[in-house]
């Protein structure tokens, strides 16, 4: 069967395993925030890919040197060094915070959050984590230990022992929860597939304090929240949070599948205790070095401030009345609604815009950080007119 310009989805079907909920267009091309379907038409991409187009779709710096770098060398195991893995090592430790000072590379925000896992059992000897309700930190049988939400889980039990869920930002039960048998700590900075809830400096103040006297390491997941998203390099900047573990991925290689474990000199990982053999590849680390080099250039963490500012500001003043609150850090906002949030996102669809759930109530937006003014004020019209 041969595939026409309106038949692609129908011979990718037969092949594809049913995992993924499909949107009913295909994607064929995109252009920093927006993308275009194979019959040509424009949507302007508030989901961002999931969160990675960070530097936007097709960002010309970072197919430069993916394109310099495949006629070098594609692939360089860890056993060898490389010089574009070195650049881009020194890079991610010169932006982290100040705890940070050495990296694991790999290939996804999952896998990172493996590492972290590993590495904590490893340095204290100990099994057991402490991690949020409503948290969401991957779908490999570690991360989704470590993950709240029963509907990701409950297939695929026994999971791994040990994982304990208290809720966030409550100071209190958290320390309660930390005890002499705690590996680590398990914590996002503004929990996204949870809802777009953003925790507070005290909570992730009494975080830190417990761990160092209790021995326990404090992971922070950003995934989701790295690369500028927030307002800042990393949301752990806003609370001065210095971590001893923190993971990455989505946003760092401008698209390019790749991950992060940034360690700090109190975490233990001797050679051969893990690996990877994809893990820091030359192609991948010649896009995340231009990713964040652009990141810098542009400013993307005060844009993606002022640009989140504006579309709150656009849409809490019209008091919508499907609209129970906003919430927002940056440009990771959620909008919970007073209904299911599935119709409204195929609704936005229908108007040429790609947005996301958080949960079932709640629409995430996380548009590129080169989304325009003029772009954020037709998102907030579009919203506004579905949600009057």
């Amino acid at each position: 069967m041969s595939a026409t310009s309106t038949d692609r989805s129908a011979v990718e079907s037969p092949y594809e395993l049913d995992i993924y909920p499909k949107r009913g267009i295909q994607i064929v091309r995109g252009k920093d925030a927006k993308v275009w379907d194979h019959e040509g038409r424009e949507y302007l991409d508030a989901a961002g890919a999931y969160g990675v187009a960070n530097v936007g779709h097709a960002n010309e710096e970072v197919a430069r040197a993916v394109g310099e770098q495949a006629r070098k060398l594609v692939s360089c195991p860890g056993a060898f060094s490389s010089d574009v893995r070195s650049k881009l090592l020194q890079k991610l430790v010169a932006i982290a915070p100040k705890s940070l000072t050495r990296a694991f590379l790999c290939n996804s925000g999952t896998e990172a959050l493996e590492a972290a896992i590993k590495f904590a059992r490893y340095t204290t000897g100990r099994e057991e984590f402490v991690c949020a309700m409503r948290a969401f930190h991957g779908r490999t049988l570690g991360a989704l230990s470590a993950t709240y939400e029963p509907k990701y889980k409950q297939e695929f039990a026994p999971l791994v022992p040990g994982f304990t869920h208290v809720p966030f930002n409550d100071c209190s039960r958290l320390e309660e929860a930390v005890t002499e048998r705690t590996a680590g700590v398990i914590l996002e900075i503004v929990q996204g597939e949870g809802g777009i809830h953003v925790g507070d400096g005290e909570y992730f103040a009494t975080a830190r304090r417990v761990c160092r006297e209790r021995g326990a390491m404090l992971i922070v997941d950003e995934v989701q929240t790295g690369f500028c998203r927030t307002g800042r390099m990393f949301a752990s900047m806003h609370f001065d949070l210095e971590p001893d573990m923190m993971c990455v991925a989505k946003g760092i290689a401008g698209g390019l599948p790749m991950g992060a474990t940034l360690v700090s000199d109190a975490v233990a990982a001797p050679t051969g205790l893990h690996g990877s053999t994809f893990g820091g590849n030359p192609l991948c680390c010649a896009a995340a070095s231009a990713a964040i080099d652009f990141m810098k250039r542009h400013r993307l963490d005060e844009r993606a401030r002022e640009r989140g500012d504006l579309l709150v500001s656009l849409i809490e003043p019209k008091k919508l009345s499907r609209v129970r609150e906003v919430r927002h850090l940056g440009l990771m906002i959620g909008v919970e609604l007073r209904e299911k949030v599935t119709p409204i996102l195929r609704a936005l669809q229908q108007r040429g815009v790609l947005a996301l759930p958080a949960g079932k109530t709640v629409l995430r937006l996380l548009p590129p950080l080169v989304i325009t003014e003029g772009e954020i004020r037709y998102l907030a019209d579009q919203i506004a007119e579905e949600l009057r």
